[in-house]
């Protein structure tokens, strides 16, 4: 099989294609345009651990321009694309919403429009948690109502999940969008709190705990995360043949289009992992306690049931082994 990775040289983007080279029918050609929005080097490195697979092919470029992506997806002929490449970060979208729109709009409208053209089998597409805002019912289904954002960031990936509906209903597209929960682990990305930590501890340095700790998070280990991704991208969803007539749900259409959750399903206190945390390095963070920060949600928590009647999956990697795992490829990349 033949896939197209977008943000190839991101942590997901990385982990998803090492798991597809990893099996010997599969050709990956990754596209990222090496953003600086964090360290390069990392991203750099990340493609030279792809490149030791002789199946791996990486393009250098951005998925805002149209002419660019369709020349390349033509000229390599995807059966499959997963689309990964985005502008991340909540609280970065708050003062730059224009990269925002850049990438994940304009970007998310290219890549619907060249997977149009080139009638592929199944486009899959990360959306976010972030997206169930101000929702109060817990655990979230991908049933709730999402219309109600508290981020630009939050917003652009419903966004993502309207657009992708469009184009299925217009064109019979076989698209699926997945929720990621947290994720976590080796090669993770240096902005989020989990690496933050780490390395805060590590470097004897403060680091602020927001809402004074009060939050609950729901950690997905990168492992769970990239077989999901990789089971559903086999799966195209197909249009209902009993058409719904009534009561549409923001998840599923008799087009054939489907949205998951994919989380861990066990939320966890941030002071919980912050101990946990310490235990495992054997040394204490020094915590600065600040209030909730704009755009930040307190308490996610995945209902993965509908995950688990597609494709018969549910995560396997315990918090633990998984921060483990993490210090262990931390201490040896930052040696």
């Amino acid at each position: 099989m033949r896939y197209l990775v977008t943000g190839a040289a991101g942590f997901i983007g990385m982990h998803t294609s090492n798991e597809l080279l990893k099996r010997n029918n599969n050709v990956v050609l990754g596209v990222d345009n090496l953003s600086s929005y964090y360290d390069k080097n990392l991203k750099i490195d990340r493609l030279k651990y792809l490149k030791k697979f002789k199946k791996f092919k990486f393009i250098k470029s951005d998925i805002s321009n149209f002419k660019s992506l369709l020349n390349i997806s033509k000229k390599f002929k995807p059966h499959f694309i997963i689309h990964l490449a985005a502008q991340v970060g909540v609280r970065h979208s708050i003062n730059n919403p224009f990269e925002y729109t850049k990438s994940n709009l304009v970007g998310f409208g290219n890549v619907l429009e060249c997977s149009k053209i080139l009638k592929i089998k199944h486009l899959v597409f990360a959306s976010s948690s972030s997206v169930y805002g101000l929702n109060k019912e817990f655990p979230f289904k991908e049933s709730d109502n999402v219309d109600h954002p508290i981020s630009f960031y939050a917003a652009s990936k419903k966004s993502n999940e309207i657009m992708a509906h469009s184009y299925s209903h217009l064109f019979g597209l076989p698209v699926t969008g997945l929720r990621f929960f947290t994720v976590y682990g080796p090669w993770g990305r240096p902005d989020m709190f989990f690496f933050l930590l780490t390395s805060s501890i590590k470097n004897n340095k403060p680091i602020k705990i927001f809402n004074n700790g009060n939050m609950f998070r729901d950690f997905t280990y990168i492992d769970d995360i990239v077989k999901a991704i990789i089971k559903i991208s086999l799966k195209p969803p197909k249009p209902i043949k009993k058409k719904i007539r009534k009561n549409l749900k923001p998840h599923i259409s008799n087009s054939p289009y489907r949205i998951f959750n994919i989380g861990n399903n066990k939320p966890v206190h941030l002071k919980k992992f912050i101990n946990l945390l310490e235990e495992i390095l054997g040394k204490r963070a020094k915590k600065i306690y600040t209030r909730a920060q704009i755009g930040d949600v307190r308490y996610t928590h995945a209902n993965i049931n509908n995950l688990y009647k597609w494709i018969k999956f549910r995560p396997k990697v315990k918090l633990r082994q998984g921060i483990e795992n993490f210090i262990n490829w931390y201490n040896n990349y930052y040696k």
